[in-house]
């Protein structure tokens, strides 16, 4: 069997869609080894470290015209190269599926990870939103099947776009085993240094926008003593609201704003923190919240959209909007030692709903039909 994926986001995306496309392409990989795994990307030479499988294959445009012009190969004429090589399933890994594949015989799978811009829009540049609309739209309607990375994201389907529920799948996502790793003390301490970060922090790591509530979250730690706050992520416009709130709340000496961390530095990030935080508006499933469970941190996260699908029983959740809800949480996280040993036993067999056999079992299964 040939399984063709949309690449981009694996080989050029540092955040969210980036890591679920490289763990869905590794654990496709991984479970068909006699299988050919070919990776459609505008462009040859990736910019994201990736030791995909050997079965693996990165297809970039080869004509002048394709070379030229990348995006525009990528949208409306990589259809015809997935359907020259006889591409037997193509997956779209994040919300895309290229213009004119309604025309081939593959079979046509997409992931769908939110519909924050339909539930937000106000978070969107109008041309944004018109954008997405006519090409998340157009992936649907071409999709034989579509998976959800989450039920929240399944019910908006259904409710805004009005899909069918027989055409839907909730698949969840998986997390990269580097997470599972116990880094040493020595370890931990060397990526502390490097960062310029103490020990035994609240930890919130994704994307700086207004949608992931950093700024509540920090008002929130401002009401504890002493308590430490590091906030990871890339740059954006948004940060200067993130330094605002930082001087307003008079925190500058234990709010510590990160940017560019090396992905191999997370784990010991992650296991050098206290407790995770993450009281984010509105997430499609919430990567980071399994990350941190899975580094052996406990998880305050919101309410109101998915995360108590990622987080599962042992995490506690509050009100994304109240900030006193959530530096009480956090509080308790940090005070109660009985407290963080009875979210970890209630979440004991959580994790097993998001490893590889499990992911891998449901993938082949939609793939064929």
């Amino acid at each position: 069997m040939k399984i063709g994926f949309d690449a981009k986001r694996a080989l050029f995306n540092h955040r969210g869609l980036g890591n679920y496309s490289r763990d869905t392409i590794r654990i496709v990989a991984q479970s068909h080894p006699n299988d050919e795994i070919l990776m459609f990307s505008p462009k040859s030479e990736p910019l994201i470290p990736f030791d995909y499988p050997k079965n693996c294959k990165i297809i970039a445009p080869s004509g002048i015209f394709g070379k030229s012009m990348p995006s525009l190969w990528r949208s409306s004429f990589m259809y015809k190269t997935i359907n020259e090589m006889d591409v037997d399933v193509y997956h779209g890994l994040s919300h895309e599926l290229p213009f004119g594949i309604e025309k081939t015989r593959v079979r046509k799978v997409l992931t769908m990870h939110d519909l924050i811009f339909v539930k937000y829009p106000q978070m969107f540049p109008y041309f944004d939103r018109k954008m997405y609309n006519i090409k998340y739209r157009h992936s649907c309607d071409a999709a034989d099947h579509i998976i959800a990375v989450s039920e929240r994201t399944k019910r908006d389907l259904m409710e805004c776009w009005n899909i069918d529920e027989s055409r839907i799948s909730v698949v969840y996502q998986g997390c990269n085993p580097r997470y599972l790793n116990v880094v040493s003390e020595a370890e931990k301490a060397e990526v502390r240094r490097k960062y310029n970060l103490p020990e035994g922090f609240v930890f919130n790591i994704g994307a700086i926008e207004e949608r992931k509530n950093q700024v509540r979250l920090i008002e929130a730690v401002a009401r504890l003593k002493d308590v430490p706050l590091v906030i990871a992520g890339r740059k954006s416009k948004y940060q200067e609201e993130l330094e605002n709130a930082v001087m307003s709340a008079d925190v500058r000496d234990r709010v510590f704003i990160v940017n560019n961390i090396e992905t191999d530095d997370l784990p010991a990030l992650y296991q050098s923190a206290a407790v995770f935080a993450f009281p984010s508006l509105f997430e499609g499933f919430g990567i980071p919240v399994l990350e941190a469970l899975h580094s052996g941190l406990p998880v305050v996260a919101a309410t109101g959209s998915c995360l108590e699908e990622s987080g599962g029983p042992g995490s506690m959740y509050v009100n994304p909007k109240n900030v006193e809800e959530i530096a009480d949480a956090i509080n308790k996280v940090l005070c109660d030692s009985e407290l963080r040993e009875k979210m970890r036993v209630a979440n004991a067999g959580h994790l097993d709903k998001f490893n590889d056999e499990s992911i891998a079992r449901q993938l082949n299964d939609i793939y064929k039909g």
